[in-house]
């Protein structure tokens, strides 16, 4: 019965990890890049999960990924922003563009 519990503990992180991190199939076939993926997708969920319990806005896992998915390139200060993601982002002090030289 233990090795049940463990069996469905591990089917469950990657039903968790294709749904939040979009992982169909393995990019590699051999051993070593099937581990590399698992790894990095580790690495990832621990990222995701400690972002999701420091933040005092209740993110939940999916709608997390979902939006930091969305707003990978936009400059903003995270942990701001984690606990208030309704604030629009900050107006940058744009410098004017400097001037080729010919």
């Amino acid at each position: 019965m233990a090795i049940y519990k463990d069996r469905w503990q591990i089917e469950l992180f990657f039903k968790a990890l294709k749904q939040n991190l979009k992982i169909k199939t393995f990019v590699g076939t051999s051993a070593n890049s099937v581990k590399i993926q698992i790894w990095t997708a580790l690495i990832v969920m621990l990222i995701l999960r400690y972002l999701q319990l420091k933040a005092s806005f209740g993110w939940s896992l999916s709608n997390l990924v979902a939006i930091l998915r969305m707003n990978l390139f936009v400059h903003r200060d995270l942990w701001k922003w984690l606990n208030d993601p309704f604030e629009g982002p900050p107006l940058l002090d744009m410098q004017p563009q400097a001037k080729l030289q010919f």
